[in-house]
């Protein structure tokens, strides 16, 4: 609910305090006296496209303020969390235009984006005049108030889910298609590199053991003859014998030297054992150096087949073993595209036929919610003295979305037998009032949310219709808010709460005005709106007659 409205220097309105009411608040005033202006300053701080100069005469910047209620669970809290604003139980919007055409905005103190402005909107106003695009003259909102009117919500979000479902498998398939098409196109070389890499079957660590083993064999010969050398010297010869003979002697002369000679026995024992395990090692690494000279050439093939093998590939030896494993892996997807492609559409087609179920049954609730709401708003015409006119809301078939196969057009033809058209192009201007007064009585779901405005709605009727019209823009206030800029007195009549617009002259200088009416004030407003400037004790009369009935 709109609280309050703060205006400085925008166009002929140089300070302006509003403090808005629920139920239907009227606007009345002389024309000219600035009414649209107040629309075109809510229009501002909404976010919404408008004049392009709006600051006053002589002041550097125009600035609009404007304050709303928030339930608990008002649709604009989802767009203020989004944004990583703050809420409370009221909403502040501030919007600053600047004499060069710069605009700022805030929302609870915090800077902010005009798109968020305007997602805002949709959540706090909802406005309606002759020449409104945003409202229900728009026939791209048309399915969405027959939906809200049907109460299909859950239907739309069921096909929506299967809209989305169907969306995917056909992505599903498209990629899949894609690949299998690429695939194909490189299956030669496929098949050559993994028979390749099979009959090669190079394995974990090789190529860095065959590069050891043949760097082993190629000096090979050069160390093999000094560890023959180091073994002959080792050997009975050599070290051996002498620790032998060395150890028989002590052993002789041990007895007679009164234990003098354990520690040197121990020593050679252990030098012998030592000695031992080193001629073994030796004669180990003699065998493995003893190889067939035909081994190093088949060594070095393989070696130089794994490297080039890896180059060809650009990749390292190592990775072999993984690009063999990827490549068979696609090549298996190309041995079982035809199972997977028939897997895919058979998915496909199950989805576009669930979706193509769910489709016709919101077609089909569509259609009887057309009828309903036919049959609803020519109920509302008769007392506005369009009982004649036939409001028909049309449901055609349309490019399949999310939102359905369907196109609704909101269509009326005024007089019997005539054709039927847009709302827009076939209503007169008063017919035309008359016509969205009535669809939106009857499309109402009692949201106090909204604060909705009609501006000029009552245009062309007067008498009994005007008061048919007031009476019905009352009973949209009831519970919620509504704003009417209006120029017919019984229309004025039926205001809750009523403000006179007008036009002031000070020192060649002209302001807009607004002012909250008392009762005896009222009278006198809607005594003008009757007589004209000059206020006669009959038009008092029918004015009062009009704020008691």
């Amino acid at each position: 609910m709109l609280l309050g409205l703060e205006i400085r220097d925008i166009l002929i309105i140089d300070r302006l305090d509003l403090a808005f009411q629920p139920g239907l608040n009227v606007l009345t005033g002389e024309t000219g006296a600035g009414k649209s202006i107040l629309l075109d300053s809510l229009g501002f701080v909404l976010g919404w496209r408008g004049r392009a100069e709006l600051v006053r005469e002589g002041a550097d910047q125009g600035e609009v303020v404007a304050e709303f209620m928030l339930s608990d669970d008002h649709p604009a809290r989802g767009i203020l969390e989004e944004a990583g604003i703050g809420c409370d139980d009221t909403l502040i919007l501030r919007r600053v235009n600047a004499r060069d055409g710069r605009k700022t905005a805030w929302v609870n103190d915090r800077r902010c984006s005009g798109e968020v402005l305007r997602a805002l909107s949709e959540t706090l106003i909802e406005l309606h005049g002759q020449h409104d695009d945003r409202g229900l003259l728009n026939p791209k909102g048309h399915r969405d108030l027959l939906d809200a009117f049907g109460d299909l919500g859950a239907k739309r979000s069921t096909l929506r889910g299967q809209w989305k479902a169907l969306a995917n498998a056909q992505s599903v398939l498209s990629e899949l298609e894609a690949n299998v098409a690429q695939a194909r196109e490189e299956e030669d070389f496929l098949r050559h590199a993994v028979a390749e890499l099979s009959e090669l079957d190079p394995q974990s660590g090789e190529d860095e053991e065959l590069d050891a083993k043949r760097r082993l064999m190629q000096s090979a010969e050069r160390i093999r003859e000094d560890i023959a050398k180091a073994a002959t010297t080792m050997g009975l010869d050599g070290a051996e014998g002498s620790l032998s003979d060395a150890s028989r002697w002590l052993e002789g002369a041990a007895d007679k030297a009164e234990g003098q000679l354990e520690t040197a026995l121990a020593s050679l024992g252990r030098a012998v054992a030592e000695l031992g395990d080193a001629q073994q090692a030796v004669d180990d690494c003699l065998r493995n150096l003893t190889f067939n000279p035909t081994e190093l050439e088949h060594v070095e093939e393989r070696l130089f087949a794994i490297r080039a093998l890896a180059r060809k590939h650009n990749i390292l030896p190592d990775a072999l073993i993984d690009l063999r494993v990827e490549l068979s892996k696609r090549l298996d997807g190309i041995d079982n595209s035809d199972k997977q492609l028939a897997e895919a559409l058979e998915t496909l087609s199950a989805a576009q036929a669930e979706y193509d179920l769910q489709a016709n049954v919101l077609t089909k609730a569509r259609k009887k919610a057309a009828v309903r709401l036919d049959q609803a708003v020519m109920k509302e015409l008769a007392p506005l003295k369009m009982d004649r006119a036939v409001f028909e809301t049309q449901v055609t078939s349309a490019d399949a979305g999310p939102s359905g196969q369907d196109l609704v057009a909101f269509t009326v033809a005024t007089n019997p037998g005539a054709p039927a058209g847009p709302l827009a192009k076939i209503a007169s201007g008063g017919e035309l009032s008359r016509f969205l007064l009535a669809l939106k009585v009857c499309l109402t779901d009692d949201d106090a949310n909204l604060t909705m405005i009609f501006d000029e709605i009552d245009r062309g009727v007067g008498g009994a219709t005007a008061d048919a019209v007031g009476r019905r823009l009352a009973s949209l206030a009831d519970g919620g808010q509504v704003l009417v800029v209006t120029h017919s007195p019984q229309v004025a009549a039926k205001g809750a709460h009523h403000w006179q617009v007008r036009k002031d002259v000070t020192n060649n200088k002209t302001l807009t005005r607004v002012e909250p009416l008392d009762r005896e004030e009222r009278i006198d407003e809607i005594a003008r709106m009757i007589s004209g400037d000059t206020i006669t004790d009959a038009a008092r009369s029918a004015a009062e007659e009009l704020l008691n009935s």
